[in-house]
């Protein structure tokens, strides 16, 4: 398909009620429902629906039940793909899943590959293993959650033949406002070295283990410089990336035909 000249992103940074889907579901559909027309992809933070908890056994869910039929409806009214994680369980195991799921009801996933230890989420979540990439109006699209920030050996970008892996790399993240100023530092990073447009979607408020969180989503150019920037305040920004601009930088300064060759095994 044939890459759209532009396409346009609403990034949701938002509170979230401690464990409680309902409350969660109820308050983002408030806030997006009028999107419609508005956007072609909507993004969420990590564990949108529960808050970024370790309590699985009480919260996880599988595929196609409450969450994700909820993100389908809300696809289909808005005519927008929308994007976040979610505790899903499956095959006896839990997962910090981001759900990728289109108006006409498609879901695909991605299986958040780094547990961030330091809150023993590795001792209660199976790792992903696979990478894959979304293809949206001809834009592809990489899938990151949170931890993922810090190891960019797994977001690099793949080049085959002079044709980009992905054109877009975004992390729906729980970022404590403790470490902040990695997730300021190392966003930006990941455009620079990938060539690509970067997006940041982190919550606000504090969870119910006392940990704080002042989002600082924000958005960066291939340049790593910053085209959008939501503060510390709950709110949606619209933003729009352009192909031409992507492109002409990527034929102009081709960083990329000089890049290391390599394969995770």
């Amino acid at each position: 398909m044939e890459k759209s000249p532009e396409i346009r992103i609403a990034i949701v940074q938002t509170d979230l009620h401690w464990q409680d889907k309902t409350a969660n579901l109820a308050m983002l559909e408030e806030k997006i429902w009028g999107l419609k027309g508005q956007a072609d992809l909507i993004i969420l933070p990590e564990m949108f629906p529960t808050g970024f908890s370790m309590e699985a056994e009480k919260l996880a869910e599988p595929m196609n039940l409450t969450v994700c039929k909820w993100m389908k409806q809300l696809a289909a009214q808005t005519q927008a793909t929308i994007t976040g994680s979610a505790i899903i369980t499956e095959g006896g195991k839990y997962f910090n899943r981001l759900l990728w799921v289109n108006p006409d009801g498609y879901v695909e996933h991605y299986d958040k590959r780094h547990l961030f230890r330091m809150a023993n989420e590795h001792e209660t979540y199976s790792s992903g293993q696979k990478l894959p990439i979304f293809p949206l109006k001809g834009w592809e699209f990489c899938p990151q959650v949170c931890y993922d920030l810090r190891f960019p050996v797994w977001s690099r970008n793949g080049w085959d033949d002079g044709v980009a892996g992905y054109d877009v790399i975004f992390y729906v993240a729980s970022w404590p406002a403790a470490r902040v100023s990695a997730w300021d530092a190392l966003l930006p990073a990941r455009a620079i070295e990938n060539l690509s447009y970067s997006i940041g979607v982190n919550r606000v408020g504090t969870d119910g283990n006392g940990i704080d969180y002042v989002g600082h989503s924000a958005a960066y150019d291939f340049k790593g410089e910053k085209v959008s920037d939501l503060g510390e305040s709950e709110g949606i920004q619209i933003i729009s990336f352009s192909a031409k601009k992507l492109e002409e930088y990527r034929s102009k300064f081709p960083a990329w035909r000089d890049a290391d060759q390599f394969r995770i095994l």
